[in-house]
């Protein structure tokens, strides 16, 4: 097996999964079990200036081999996996040279990864795929990404003959509650640019995201006893169903793609006096990010209107931006990213998130950073699957862009 699956293999099974509902930085304790251990390895494979701050950021340099200068850039993952799926007693499974069928993940719950319903994993038929066993993710989501660039900095530094510049990682804690770049030093980094490898599919390339807001709305009702409620109760709970019913049905998730926006409906709790309901919100042009804004508070507006009282209180708060903005002026940093995956045979797939990375964020920080594929599919659930051709391909993309900035 190669290399890159057994370190995979070991980051996996460290739970670190972050908490959307702790303030602490990092959200969770375990977080700093995987980066005690990658500031070992970074050192044990040759990496200088590794570096681990009080929020569990991680820096290490690659020294240039060249004698001239280049451009120092960057590459970036993250350590964390998401608290929406258990991330607990990860047991991956290893399927080699797949046929092209139904992977029985798990007998005992009859959990079928299939392609039927998941027909990307028909890319993958006469490969070697890592998958979860039907009970928690798998957690490449962003693992993927840190083995990919330890290995690739292993590669270079056990490799002399191949030129680079000078080269700088960072792996960063608490992505997937979006606070991934929120104290993360750009400065300290001190880069031109970076990489995030946080895509999906081989051949993802992304420099286009969401911009994305958070919605929390409260609703107050009175309870009264139902036997004397009428013209008394206000049941908050069916006021939380009108306020829903209110946006528009067809742009949700589930019902969009591209660059369709949404609202999304993640939370619905209460009871007669108190619901809360918990939304993102998103879409890819600014002026349309604004008016789902606007349209979600009239919603709060009308209901309100309707009842004579403030019975609706809403809190928006901007998340991130589409980092598209920032990058343009600087494309070429995503046509090294092209010209690499070209030189490893892999055609490059140039489309938007439909999400955020840390790259937006940081590219608003001064630092642009387009989103590089780390190779998973089926993110943040028991379906996850990632191929290990797709981390070695990534490993290589790591290595010809190091190559490619060193001739520029």
């Amino acid at each position: 097996m190669h290399p890159i699956v057994n370190r995979f293999l070991k980051y996996v099974k460290i739970d670190t999964q972050s908490d959307p509902n702790n303030s602490n930085f990092p959200s969770t304790e375990k977080q700093w079990n995987l980066a005690h251990l990658l500031v070992s390895e970074l050192k044990e494979i040759g990496m200088h200036e590794v570096t681990i701050d009080e929020n569990c950021y991680i820096m290490a340099t690659l020294t240039s081999n060249i004698d001239y200068t280049v451009p120092t850039i960057g590459f970036v993952a993250h350590i964390d996996t998401s608290p929406d799926f258990s991330g607990t007693n990860v047991n991956p499974q290893i399927i080699e040279n797949y046929n092209g069928k139904d992977i029985l993940l798990n007998n005992k719950k009859n959990i079928i990864l299939s392609p039927d319903y998941f027909e990307d994993l028909l890319l993958y038929k006469g490969q070697t795929l890592i998958t979860t066993d039907g009970t928690t993710l798998l957690g490449a989501d962003d693992k993927a990404g840190v083995a990919e660039i330890v290995s690739a900095m292993e590669h270079l530094i056990k490799n002399q003959e191949i030129k680079h510049g000078k080269i700088r990682i960072c792996f960063t804690p608490d992505e997937e509650i979006g606070n991934g770049a929120h104290l993360f030093d750009v400065e300290k980094f001190g880069v031109e640019w970076a990489y995030t490898m946080d895509g999906s599919k081989i051949g993802e390339l992304e420099y286009e995201n969401f911009n994305a807001a958070g919605a929390k709305v409260t609703i107050q009702g009175i309870s009264v006893h139902p036997g004397s409620a009428k013209g008394k109760m206000i049941n908050s709970i069916l006021i939380g169903n009108e306020f829903s019913s209110l946006l528009p049905a067809n742009e949700v998730p589930e019902k969009t793609s591209g660059y369709e926006g949404f609202y999304h409906l993640h939370t619905f709790s209460g009871d007669i006096e108190t619901t809360t309901l918990e939304y993102i919100i998103r879409d890819h042009d600014f002026n349309l990010f604004e008016n789902r804004k606007k349209t979600f508070l009239e919603a709060v507006a009308l209901i309100n209107k309707k009842h004579n009282s403030e019975i609706i209180k809403v809190e928006i708060k901007d998340q991130y931006f589409n980092m598209k903005e920032k990058i343009e002026p600087v494309m070429h940093i995503v046509d090294i990213a092209k010209e690499a995956m070209e030189q490893a045979n892999i055609k490059p797939l140039i489309k938007a998130i439909r999400g955020g990375t840390d790259g937006s964020l940081l590219s608003y920080k001064g630092l642009p950073c387009p989103n590089i594929f780390a190779g998973g599919h089926n993110f943040h659930g028991k379906y996850e699957y990632v191929p290990v051709e797709s981390l070695i391909k990534a490993t290589e993309v790591i290595v010809n862009i190091a190559q490619i900035v060193a001739r520029k």
